[in-house]
């Protein structure tokens, strides 16, 4: 799974947001960047884990924070969930999973009892000049704000 670790390099990735507009790492160089993997756009723990990102945006910007959100997805449904949550941050579309696996965190999971492979959810946090910070594995999706800011 996760083959990063505090202090790497952040995989230099490159993917479209939900209004086809591009993003790379290096656009974020001098800002903190939190990137955070959810399974699946409107399912309830991704809603709940948007929205506590959302409800607390004004704390990430006083601390020089942008936030990404990355799912596979397509551009149409993360604009749907965007739009009817009102998220005021982007999120790639990364049906190629490009993102995704450059992170690590596509792998076998498994649910009631059945195994199958998707997303992990899972959050980087990456420092001004692109090294990872944090790594997040187990989401509090109604109180991830407060484990990132902590």
């Amino acid at each position: 799974m996760i083959l990063l670790k505090k202090g790497d390099a952040a995989p230099n990735f490159s993917a479209v947001d939900q209004d086809g507009n591009p993003h790379k790492l290096a656009d974020y160089t001098g800002k903190k960047l939190v990137v955070f993997f959810y399974p699946k756009a409107s399912t309830p723990g991704c809603t709940a884990e948007a929205c506590d990102l959302r409800d607390n945006i004004a704390r990430f910007q006083a601390q020089n924070y942008a936030i990404l959100g990355v799912s596979a997805d397509s551009q149409a449904r993360q604009a749907k969930f965007k739009e009817k949550n009102n998220l005021p941050y982007a999120l790639l579309a990364d049906e190629d999973k490009s993102v995704i696996e450059a992170f690590g965190v596509w792998g076998p999971k498994k649910f009631m009892g059945k195994e199958y492979d998707g997303i992990h959810r899972t959050t980087f946090i990456i420092d001004e000049k692109g090294y990872i910070e944090d790594i997040i594995e187990k989401v509090k999706t109604k109180a991830h704000a407060d484990q990132i800011l902590k």
